[in-house]
């Protein structure tokens, strides 16, 4: 029995403008307005406009939440200042990853978990699950929130037309509460391309009219409306990962070059704390395969679950691949063995239907704006 996909509060704005819409994680979402190199140029460039509301947002409060999170995820969330943000991942016992998520902290004893939208249900059931015995309650709240992001060196000015609050002196995974264009928003300086950019947190009833008010106000500065596909080219030359390609339950942050995230001076037990402090030893002594970069020597595209090969044998395996719009060349993170993990390591390539293209390896990311 089929499901409808789920629509945002942005869907009838994103059908005017003539956008091909696909089924993404149950929502029906903007693939592309246009051309997909230039909606990625124009956020590389100078701006480009995209609906998120299909991300899940769960509150958490009540006087032991920081405890709760530090229990349930595996990042120090009880470091994290109000009005501070933080990239962590909640793992299952035996380490595997659920999901990546974005920590907010919007008070004393408030917090907002955003997730991806495929995890949404999986992450809100194991924040419910692993609460007992705090004092800290749980909501759902994906139905409370739509968002906008504004991505791209224009977009600082962009915004700045639209609202008091403090833009300057707003650091990078740091968020606050203002208005734009009169709407009521938390305002937080994150996002997933690479770029500068601010992601606007609103009630649904007041999408279309802060869409409508970015549109105009980007319009000398040449914002235009972005899709889904070019997000992921964006996050893919950003060396972001991407949950379901370079992050599953089969890896612990470890596996996937993030043990970083992974905070075991934090006091207290977390879940899956012993799984992960084995799978760091492991890390430490010799990793099996690492994260990398591929960026092609001629111009067929890898897609995800294609072989990395050296040699004839079977090294590694592509999580994601497409044409690189910044590079000009097709461009790959894969999983490969460490040692063939090096950049600039020879004799690399991709099984793309039964022929070994070249490839060489280099270090993620691809690209780094310039600050």
């Amino acid at each position: 029995m089929s499901t409808a996909p789920r629509l945002t509060a942005l869907d009838a704005v994103h059908r005017a403008l003539g956008a091909t819409m696909t089924d993404f994680a149950g929502w029906d979402m903007p693939l592309r307005y246009g051309s997909e190199r230039d909606e990625h140029n124009a956020v590389r460039t100078k701006a480009g406009l995209f609906d998120l509301s299909h991300m899940g947002e769960i509150t958490v409060t009540g006087p032991q939440a920081a405890d709760f999170l530090n229990y349930a995820l595996v990042g120090n969330i009880g470091s994290v200042g109000t009005g501070r943000a933080r990239y962590t991942m909640i793992c299952q016992e035996d380490g595997g990853i659920l999901d990546d998520l974005i920590v907010y902290r919007l008070g004393e004893t408030e917090y907002m978990v955003v997730a991806n939208a495929s995890n949404a249900q999986i992450v809100l059931d194991a924040l419910t699950a692993r609460a007992a015995g705090f004092a800290a309650a749980v909501r759902d709240d994906r139905d409370a929130y739509a968002l906008l992001a504004v991505q791209g060196p224009e977009s600082p000015g962009i915004l700045k037309s639209l609202t008091d609050a403090d833009l300057d002196g707003l650091k990078y995974y740091a968020g606050l509460p203002g208005t734009v264009a009169g709407v009521p928003a938390l305002i937080a300086r994150t996002g997933y391309t690479g770029e500068d950019g601010f992601e606007l947190f609103v009630e649904p009833r007041y999408a279309e009219e802060l869409w409508q008010a970015l549109t105009e106000a980007g319009a000398g500065a040449g914002l235009i409306p972005c899709g889904l596909s070019c997000r992921d080219t964006l996050r893919l030359e950003a060396g972001m990962p991407l949950y379901g390609h370079e992050l599953t339950t089969a890896l612990t942050p470890f596996d996937a070059g993030l043990g970083r995230v992974v905070k075991f001076e934090k006091e207290g037990d977390f879940v899956g704390r012993e799984a992960l402090t084995a799978a760091a030893e492991r890390a430490r002594i010799a990793p099996p395969r690492k994260l990398v970069g591929l960026v092609a020597r001629g111009r067929r595209v890898p897609r995800a679950g294609m072989p990395v090969v050296a040699d004839g044998t079977v090294i590694g395996e592509v999580t994601s691949g497409a044409p690189s719009p910044t590079l000009g060349s097709p461009i790959a993170m894969a999983y490969v063995d460490a040692a063939h993990a090096a950049p600039g390591t020879e004799g690399v390539g991709v099984d793309i239907r039964g022929t070994h293209e070249p490839y060489e390896v280099v270090a993620l990311p691809f690209y780094k704006r310039q600050k």
